[in-house]
């Protein structure tokens, strides 16, 4: 199907984008198709899709898999869901809200609100029931803070890659969509890991990591004395045994050097 087909397709369905849900269609068939050759799906695959919407994604990820669970908190998308496919199971509800236990060894699919993006990250990478991989549609600025190396890294970095392998698949342009977005976007593909990247007490790994970034600009020794409520020459101690030089800012710091301080002031 043409995008100018896909176009006249959501126009006949009289479904009109809602604001307050982050709605915008996407209408550009290579983008369709490159998401899900990103996912990965093989024929004995279950996927679980976020936002199906009127299903355009939908009918291309039913072709593949062997089951698909689409949730949708719009209600005025279900009847343009029921006929796409018999494997497919529609669940109407808030991802946020929704209760993914009775998944599996599952894979994600999503054209997430921009709003909610970091939310239903944390519900899927730090729950109990996390998926083999996300395959996503955000905003391209997001995709590529969470894609991003020391000196550029960020909570949101560090709170994806502790949990899995993040990949900058392309750019979406905004006009793909109906109605355009005022920004572009972005595919980004998640391999979880089987594990976290090291073990910690995760509570306790982002207290530390949170205290760091919580004074932008300002040396990790400042924001960890002030987040952390250590004095300046305990922290000097700290940074020091755990190997990173005294000027050093948190966006500069590694996954693996991160690891290193938390163990460090666990220990302490």
């Amino acid at each position: 199907m043409t995008r100018q087909e896909l176009i006249a397709r959501l126009a006949q369905s009289g479904v009109r984008a809602d604001k307050s849900l982050g709605q915008n269609f996407l209408v550009e068939p290579e983008v369709l198709d490159e998401i899900v050759a990103s996912a990965g799906i093989r024929a004995d695959d279950t996927v679980l899709e976020i936002g199906p919407g009127l299903g355009f994604l939908t009918e291309r990820l039913a072709q593949q898999a062997r089951r698909l669970v689409v949730i949708e908190k719009d209600e005025r998308m279900i009847a343009h869901l029921q006929s796409i496919a018999s494997n497919l199971e529609i669940r109407l509800a808030d991802i946020l809200d929704s209760d993914l236990s009775d998944l599996t060894d599952y894979k994600v699919v999503a054209n997430i609100p921009y709003y909610i993006t970091s939310p239903i990250f944390r519900k899927l990478l730090s729950g109990t029931n996390q998926p083999a991989s996300i395959t996503a549609l955000v905003q391209k600025e997001v995709a590529e803070r969470i894609c991003a190396r020391p000196g550029k890294m960020s909570v949101l970095a560090l709170s994806v890659q502790y949990y899995g392998e993040p990949r900058y698949v392309r750019t979406v342009p905004a006009d793909s969509f109906v109605p355009a977005p005022k920004v572009d976007s972005a595919v980004l593909h998640i391999e979880v890991f089987d594990q976290p990247a090291f073990a910690a007490d995760e509570k306790q790994l982002f207290r530390l990591i949170k205290a760091g970034f919580g004074e932008k600009r300002k040396m990790l020794r400042n924001s960890l004395a002030g987040g952390l409520h250590m004095d300046s020459e305990s922290v000097m101690s700290l940074l020091k045994d755990a190997g990173i030089i005294e000027t050093a800012r948190a966006q500069e710091l590694s996954l693996d050097q991160w690891q290193s301080l938390y163990r460090t002031w666990q220990a302490i």
